[in-house]
């Protein structure tokens, strides 16, 4: 399995497949190019994701953070470039099978085999604060990574602008300059 999942790994890499956007999703709305421009409301400017755990049981909310880990990697590079959010939404679009197998080979690997599943989505998530940033209750688009049944307690962060990265898996979230850099650029142009 350790190998399969290596070499899953190594393609997504090499590999980039286009998946269209679609619509209205049954009480939450698909990420697409027209309400990705509705509005231009201050939640708009980010996209945020949501490592939903499969429950609140300490190994599933243990292993959370090593698909956590997995994940931040594997966005990483997709999204260093990204410009604008509808250049990072597009993407993670094109890449949300990827974020699943990624997602399914590391709990796998834990021996976890309930899955994952990922979609973009615009959901409403209450006011957050993130060290000096604070996120306000609304309408956010958020990448959604659901281990499992996805009923547990979820780490959340920012992928655009790219608000925080993992730390090694248990430790804090911390700050990588590069990405300071980018969010205090951001913050200028506001």
């Amino acid at each position: 399995m350790k190998k399969v999942c290596i070499i899953f790994l190594l393609s997504i890499i090499i590999s980039l497949t286009a998946i269209g956007f679609s619509g209205y999703d049954g009480g939450r709305y698909a990420l697409n190019a027209e309400n990705l421009q509705q509005s231009h409301r201050e939640t708009d400017e980010f996209l945020r994701i949501h490592i939903r755990a499969d429950s609140n049981e300490t190994q599933a909310q243990a292993v959370k953070y090593y698909v956590r880990d997995a994940i931040v990697n594997f966005l990483t590079p997709l999204v260093a470039e990204a410009k604008t959010k509808a250049e990072a939404t597009k993407a993670i679009q094109a890449r949300l099978s990827d974020l699943e197998q990624v997602a399914s080979c590391v709990l796998e690997q834990r021996g976890f085999f309930y899955g994952a599943s990922a979609e973009l989505t615009v959901e409403h998530f209450p006011t957050r604060v993130y060290d000096e940033y604070t996120l306000p209750s609304g309408e956010y688009a958020a990448l959604i990574v659901r281990l499992g049944l996805g009923a547990g307690d979820n780490w959340w962060c920012v992928v655009y602008p790219p608000l925080c990265f993992a730390a090694p898996t248990g430790e804090n979230v911390v700050y990588k300059s590069k990405i300071k850099e980018i969010i205090d650029d951001w913050k200028k142009r506001r």
